[in-house]
């Protein structure tokens, strides 16, 4: 029944597809397609409903927190997951069976989320707001055991032209969750929520990492290279060569770096809707469902286009969300009614969405189908370590900059993205 779902899905005739894995993983492909379809679909599920840009930058609002470290909060879950990545790919790269680093990783994600849930409890203020960041970087470092091993568990399992598919569905099907969350929260804001509201739902994010850890843990997994203990080829100077070395490499880290507008702008979006249409609940469930029906709507496009030329949709995709930008930051500036409007905000939200799904899958299909083996881990390491430290950067700068006009950090990291879109589209395509 798998195989017959797998091949429907992947619109298969027989063929054979398996040319970039081993004979052995092939015969478990279906069974492991579904097994990561669901882990992340849960993960998916659990990151949304603990989403920086949306739940936490609500959450944090609610609890009274300052501004300035609402602002940090993307950053630094984003870049914590990616910076540690140079250091930990020493130890992943020793290892033949990866997915269990993979699961010890979503059990220490439960453990930092979890404790959000009772931080938002407990604490208000500038306490709650320190506390909250505390957590979120214990997060991140956790996330960047998962996000090392997952490329590699992926690009031993599934075969190529099949994971940016892959990707799409999983999007898609965890978008149709989203959006039962979304229309659970619209319809609870008939009466007030509180913090034990928020919080609960905090706590039904942690356990999606916990199932997601069970059922990853599954997965068949073959032992594949490893790298002998070698101090010459483990220091971090000699991994970050690669970016000398390699140039298709560096034009991809060139490229990545620009589209970090989709990711950074979502919270503006949010705490502009605060600040011109208010922190009613319903506004928040609003949000979530923009952000459920983008990814079911876009996900299965950006996947199957993914499989065809990942380059082109990392392209198109930032092209949008800087277009985006460019026009709320006009409408916020110059039309007073308009700003108001409670539909605007959600509106936004839901193609900024898109964007981002295909800015995601882009860059995560191409990455896999640039490399092969330990030279994957390493491109996956290095790559994240330098996004997350233009993050912490970037992040750092935009705190500052939204202190003085919150659709000002939108414009400039939209004009970002123009170059990134550009500099995607120069890059050679991996697919072929």
């Amino acid at each position: 029944m798998l195989k017959k779902v797998y091949r429907y899905v992947n619109n298969e005739k027989g063929e054979r597809v398996c040319t970039d894995i081993t004979d052995e993983a092939c015969e478990h492909v279906p069974k492991n397609y579904f097994l990561i379809l669901v882990s992340s679909v849960l993960i998916k599920l659990g990151d949304t409903m603990s989403n920086p840009k949306t739940i936490l930058t609500w959450l944090m609002s609610y609890v009274s927190a300052p501004v300035y470290l609402i602002s940090l909060v993307v950053p630094i879950r984003e870049s914590g997951s990616m910076v540690p990545q140079v250091v930990l790919s020493n130890y992943v790269s020793k290892k033949a069976i990866r997915k269990w680093i993979w699961v010890f990783g979503a059990v220490l994600q439960f453990v930092a989320i979890a404790s959000i849930g009772l931080i938002a409890l407990y604490f208000e203020g500038v306490a709650a707001g320190w506390l909250i960041i505390v957590a979120v970087i214990i997060f991140s470092i956790s996330r960047s055991l998962s996000s090392l091993s997952s490329k590699d568990v992926t690009g031993k399992t599934i075969p190529k032209t099949r994971r940016g598919r892959l990707k799409g569905y999983t999007v898609s099907v965890s978008g149709v969750l989203v959006l039962a969350v979304g229309l659970y929260i619209l319809y609870t804001s008939k009466d007030a929520a509180d913090i034990t509201f928020y919080s609960s739902l905090i706590f039904f994010a942690a356990v999606m990492w916990l199932i997601a850890a069970l059922v990853y843990a599954r997965i068949k997994e073959f032992p594949g290279k490893t790298t002998e203990e070698n101090p010459k080829n483990e220091s971090i100077l000699s991994k970050l060569s690669l970016l000398k070395t390699d140039t298709q490499f560096r034009n991809f880290v060139i490229a990545r770096s620009l589209l970090l507008c989709s990711a950074l702008t979502a919270p503006y979006y949010i705490l502009l809707a605060q600040k011109y249409v208010g922190k009613e609940s319903y506004l928040l469930g609003l949000f979530i469902i923009s952000k459920g029906i983008a990814s079911i709507i876009s996900s299965p496009i950006w996947g199957k286009w993914s499989d065809r030329s990942s380059k082109d949709v990392m392209a198109v995709a930032v092209l949008i969300a800087s277009a985006l930008g460019i026009i709320i930051y006009g409408i916020v500036s110059l039309e007073n009614t308009l700003r108001n409007a409670n539909w605007l905000y959600p509106i936004a939200f839901f193609v900024l969405g898109m964007a981002h799904e295909g800015v995601r899958l882009g860059r995560k299909t191409y990455i896999v189908d640039m490399a092969t083996g330990n030279n994957r881990t390493n491109y996956v390491s290095v790559s994240n370590t330098v996004i997350g430290l233009i993050l912490l950067v970037t992040g750092g700068l935009s705190a500052l900059v939204s202190l003085i006009s919150i659709e000002g950090v939108i414009l400039v990291l939209s004009l970002f993205g123009l170059l990134g879109a550009y500099q995607s589209y120069r890059l050679p395509n991996v697919e072929a």
